[in-house]
Formats: C-alpha cells, sequence, structure tokens
C-alpha cells in the first residue's frame, strides 16, 4: 500500500494494509479481535502491537494521503472544520471525560477529536485529526504520561487546536481554501482573526444574539479633563444590534430564494440576505476594532425567524450564490462522520492509549479514502460507457 510508504518495516507495511482490508469488510464490529477474525493471516497480537505500541510516525502517512486526496478531489471548494465524540466508558482511554459531544446531543463521558476536511461540492475526505485534551488531562502530569500523551502538554481549546491543523496542512504544502465551520468555531473572534491572519477566507457560523455595528464604528477619544480626576476611557457613539434584531430591519428587497444543491428529495433552496457589517467583539472587549465582513442570514419563508447566520471575509464582490453554496457545503462532514463510524467503525478502536488512538483514526482514513476513490473510479467508467 503506497501510502504506508513511510512506515520502514515490511512486517509494519503488512499489518497495516491487514488492518484496512479489515475495516473495509463487513461486520458490525471494527475492534481489532473482531476484525482479525475477519481477514485472512489476521493475528490479533500482532494487529493490536501494530495499532497501539509499534512506534510509527502517523503524521507522514497523512501528510502522503492528504497530498494525494488534493490532487483527485478537484475542484476543491473548502476546509471544512468539525468535531466529533467517541462514547465511552471508564476513565481511562486518552482525553476521556465528561464533556459536551454533537454526537450525543448532550453532555457524555466521551472522547473529542477535531477533524479538517476536504470538500468539493460533491465529496468530502477527512485530512488530519487533533484528540482535544480538556483540562482535567492537561493539569494531570501522571495521567498524561500513563496515556502516552508527549508533554506535559498546554490546554488548547478545539478552536485553537482547528488553527494547528489548518497549519499543518499549510505545512505540508496544501493549497489554500475557505474554510467552513459551525458556530461553535465561528464564535470565537481569536479563531476569525487567526485564518484572517493566514490570509484564509472563511464562512463560519455564529449566533443570533452576536452583536455588529451595521455601519464601520471607531473609538471616539474624549476631552481631556482640566485639572485632577481619572482620565476618560474612549467610548463609541451608539450602540451594537444582535443580528437577530438586524434580520428583522432588512427590508423585504434584500431577501432572495436561492439554490444551492440538487438533493434527492429535490432542490435544496432557502430565503437568504447578505449585507456588510462590523462585528462588535473588539470594542466590547477594548480590543482593536475588526474589519467588516459578509453576514449570511437565512430566513426560510415559512419560518417566524430566521434559522442560521454566518460571517464571511470574502471579497465585497462575491455573490450571494457563492456565499451560500460554500456555507451549505458544511453539512457533509455529518456525512463524513456516519461513514466512518457505521461503516469503518471510526469511534470502535478500544485501546486506551495516545499513539493506538493516533494510528486507528489515520488507518480508517486510509479505508475511507479508498472507498472514496473506487466510488468515483466507478463513476468515471460508467459515464465512459454510456457515452
Amino acid at each position: 500500500m503506497t501510502m504506508l510508504a513511510s512506515v520502514r518495516r515490511s512486517e509494519r507495511r503488512d499489518h497495516g494494509s491487514l488492518y484496512v482490508q479489515g475495516l473495509l469488510l463487513d461486520g458490525e464490529r471494527k475492534s481489532i479481535e473482531p476484525l482479525a477474525g475477519r481477514v485472512p493471516g489476521g493475528n490479533v497480537q500482532a494487529l493490536q502491537q501494530f495499532v497501539g505500541q509499534s512506534p510509527w510516525a502517523w503524521e507522514p502517512v497523512r501528510r502522503l494521503l492528504a497530498q494525494h486526496l488534493e490532487e483527485a478531489l478537484v475542484p476543491a471548494a473548502g476546509w471544512i472544520i468539525d468535531d466529533t465524540g467517541f462514547p465511552k466508558q471508564g476513565k481511562e482511554s486518552v482525553g476521556v471525560a465528561r464533556q459536551y459531544s454533537g454526537t450525543l446531543g448532550k453532555v457524555g463521558n466521551c472522547q473529542v477529536a477535531v477533524g479538517v476536511h476536504l470538500t468539493t461540492e460533491a465529496e468530502s475526505m477527512p485530512l488530519d485529526w487533533a484528540l482535544y485534551l480538556p483540562q482535567s488531562w492537561t493539569e494531570d502530569a501522571e495521567r498524561c504520561r500513563k496515556a502516552g500523551i508527549p508533554g506535559p502538554p498546554p490546554f488548547r481549546t478545539k478552536s485553537e487546536l482547528a488553527l494547528e491543523l489548518i497549519d499543518r496542512l499549510l505545512a505540508w504544502g496544501l493549497s489554500r481554501q475557505p474554510v467552513l465551520a459551525d458556530a461553535g468555531y465561528g464564535n470565537s473572534a481569536d479563531f476569525r482573526q487567526g485564518l484572517a491572519d493566514r490570509r484564509l477566507h472563511y464562512v463560519v457560523g455564529v449566533e443570533s444574539s452576536t452583536a455588529v455595528w451595521e455601519k464601520p464604528t471607531q473609538r471616539v477619544q474624549p476631552r481631556r479633563r482640566v485639572g485632577r480626576g481619572r482620565p476618560r476611557r474612549p467610548y463609541y457613539r451608539g450602540q451594537p444590534t444582535a443580528l437577530r434584531e438586524l434580520a428583522s430591519t432588512l427590508s423585504p428587497e434584500a431577501w432572495r430564494q436561492v439554490t444551492w444543491r440538487q438533493g434527492t428529495p429535490g432542490p435544496q433552496r432557502s430565503r437568504f440576505a447578505a449585507c456588510r457589517v462590523q462585528p462588535a467583539h473588539g470594542h466590547v472587549r477594548d480590543e482593536p476594532e475588526l474589519e467588516p465582513v459578509w453576514l449570511l442570514i437565512e430566513w426560510p419563508l415559512e419560518a417566524e425567524a430566521p434559522s442560521k447566520y454566518w460571517f464571511s471575509n470574502l471579497p465585497q464582490g462575491v455573490s450571494l450564490r457563492r456565499l451560500v453554496r460554500l456555507a451549505k457545503l458544511h453539512w457533509r462532514v455529518e456525512q463524513n462522520y456516519q461513514q466512518l463510524k457505521e461503516e469503518l467503525g471510526l469511534d470502535h478502536y478500544e485501546g486506551r492509549g495516545w499513539q493506538g488512538w493516533h494510528h486507528h483514526v489515520t488507518l480508517v482514513g486510509l479505508a475511507y479514502a479508498f472507498l472514496l476513490l473506487e466510488r468515483q473510479r466507478l463513476k468515471k467508467n460508467s459515464s465512459s460507457d454510456a457515452a
């Protein structure tokens, strides 16, 4: 398997190929013992050692796969940032804690991983992963040592992990893509600024309570006091507006119906409006004013209130249709996670260590890439036959 070329020893490459084959075969559980039983020549102990203890580096494998997929999945439309939960029993699995998981839809005992996915209009594929470590882990050096975590690791938020993943893609030489994310990331002004600092465009969700200025606003310097007394602080004239309030003031002419894709039930369409605003985060925190951005709002005709909001730093001349299509591409990550878990056992790994977790998700990525590229090949062949 060429994607495992960086794994130096041939027997390790063989174990890697067997593991990927086992992930691809039918079977409800994709943990090592049942997986080994389905693969000709599978050995439970050898596969456990290969995934859990063998010191092969996963980053070169992910790099080679990401570079290959960038060539195969064209034209690229964006990088999707999202996280997913791995439900667990007990307290020993690396990174496990009682924490919120979108997979569970509630707080539960689980691991959480941040992923970056390459997407086109038709397909998407995870490129890299970062395991989120809650402070209950990063503040416990002995617990980290037992799990094999290099360290001691500093605490990083999910948004910080996402930026580190993006830095790695750029270091691997991948072409810059618009970054797409939900409000869990888009609400962070630091995350959005981090993307802008990296010269990346973004379309990210934000909450309806987010405050903005409808026109660019700067601090007013107060007149100096004569005599003693505390100096006056700079201030703003007026008050920022919450997005939900701004949406209600837009004229009927501001709203347009946009179709963003053809789905199984038919055309996917809704009503949208876009306008330029200045986020008020910096104003509130006495930090530098933020640059104006696009505000995209979805308000379905049958709904009593807008359903979603996004910020984007795409150029001022961008079309409403492009903003909508990029915003709506985020749904593909849900399809990714469903297939990765239900078909390939992304969350079936039963080992507890840092190294084993990273090896497993890397090999699942190879299996998913095989399925995706094979599906593409069959489509091309069927198109050629029809011609």
